[in-house]
């Protein structure tokens, strides 16, 4: 099996990986609250960054897209949907 080194573009930010890469798709509620990982795709950011875009956030939840590779953990994407105070967005677009 041959390892192969890809690279792409996100948000105006130039992310090298490879085929063994694991990109996460988490969901959290509340500020203080933790991730779950919803999906997850090996080698393929632009499957990840197509369900990240299609996940809905309600009030009060979160949602990021976590690239584990040679970096111990590199968080590319972060949602957050809450009624009390400023909302982040990243559009995730490539």
């Amino acid at each position: 099996m041959t390892v192969q080194l890809l690279e792409n573009e996100l948000d105006g930010k130039k992310i090298a990986y490879s085929s063994e890469t694991v990109f996460l798709v988490q969901v959290g509620r509340w500020a203080k609250g933790s991730y779950k990982t919803r999906a997850s795709f090996k080698g393929s950011l632009g499957r990840a960054v197509m369900h990240y875009n299609m996940i809905n956030i309600g009030n009060g939840y979160k949602k990021r897209l976590v690239m584990i590779g040679g970096k111990p953990r590199e968080v590319l994407a972060r949602r957050t949907s809450y009624p009390e105070g400023p909302r982040t967005q990243s559009s995730v677009c490539w």
